[in-house]
């Protein structure tokens, strides 16, 4: 249909003027994310605390400008890249375990933070978990614990390996710590206090299993006390690898890699080559605190590098 020129200029005069809009203003923002998946008989889901922006430029080490650059580009990113922080919730049938706990309030507004709204629209509720698996204390992974000295999973016990407790929560490491590191020493204690005073921390050493179908695997290296999770069930097995690494589009392709937050960055390499080789080898899957939400999906070996293949989207079992 041609419309006649006596309406024309009238709907060009509203273009122009900018009175022809979409019906609905854009909305810019997410769901809150949760991505829920059978391992055997238990049921993992993986629940967003929101992101973070990093300076990748300025936080890997043990590469070039030159090396990082082409890995980034490739992989159409710029050196601050918006990282995931996931964490992990697990219902063995008896248990409903957190693994890591997201950043809390210690990262702003603009980052982090929704952990809480994550668990309840996953049909959780904070008060529902009884057991918090920390695989290490840095801000990220321990700081939703508690906001303004509440916890914020108040039946959990908190499990956390010996020598990362040790470490962190005694106050005479502080000034041995570089400067950088000092102020997680703070955030760690103000986290951990309600669950000390109550009596619900619970400190392991070593490999050990924790709760039936859940152990832990030392992978230190990152920190003095960096712990991997492995759930196995039905034949099925899911380790939940926290900071083993943090940026996949150049730590899969150059596993040598390492970042400033590390604490002994040579162990932490070898700890993440030796995993990669084990989970190619082996299959299993693999959940990420720093992958793409919701980070969970298998290690690929492609010559002397690796690929990650993410699980493919389910929208969950049939009637």
């Amino acid at each position: 249909m041609t419309l006649p020129p006596k309406f024309l200029l009238p709907l060009a005069a509203l273009a122009a003027s900018g009175a022809l809009q979409a019906a609905a203003p854009m909305v810019h923002t997410q769901a809150p994310g949760f991505y829920r998946m059978q391992v055997g008989a238990a049921e993992v889901t993986a629940v967003s605390d929101g992101t973070v922006t990093l300076p990748l430029d300025q936080l890997l080490t043990d590469t070039t400008p030159q090396q990082l650059e082409h890995l980034l580009t490739r992989a159409h990113l710029a050196p601050k890249v918006e990282t995931s922080i996931n964490a992990f919730l697990v219902n063995t049938g008896t248990h409903l375990v957190l693994v890591d706990t997201g950043a809390g309030a210690l990262f702003g507004p603009d980052a982090g933070g929704r952990l809480q709204a994550s668990i309840r629209a996953a049909g959780y509720r904070p008060e529902d978990v009884d057991a918090v698996l920390v695989t290490h204390i840095h801000g990220d992974h321990s700081g939703g614990l508690s906001v303004a000295g509440k916890m914020q999973f108040p039946k959990a016990v908190v499990y956390v390996n010996r020598q990362e407790a040790e470490f962190w929560l005694d106050p005479a490491n502080k000034p041995r710590a570089p400067e950088s590191q000092r102020a997680s020493f703070d955030e760690a204690a103000r986290q951990f206090a309600p669950y000390v005073a109550a009596g619900k921390v619970k400190r392991f050493a070593g490999d050990s299993e924790l709760l039936p179908g859940l152990y832990a695997q030392n992978a230190i290296g990152h920190t003095p006390g960096h712990t991997v999770y492995r759930l196995t069930s039905g034949g099925k097995e899911l380790q939940f690898w926290g900071d083993l690494l943090h940026v996949k589009d150049v730590q899969f392709a150059v596993p040598g890699v390492t970042i400033r937050f590390d604490i002994d960055s040579p162990s932490a390499a070898r700890q993440r080559k030796a995993a990669f080789a084990d989970a190619a080898k082996r299959g299993y899957l693999v959940a990420a605190a720093h992958i793409p939400f919701p980070g969970v999906g298998y290690v690929l070996a492609d010559g002397q590098a690796y690929d990650w293949l993410p699980v493919p989207y389910t929208a969950g079992p049939k009637p």
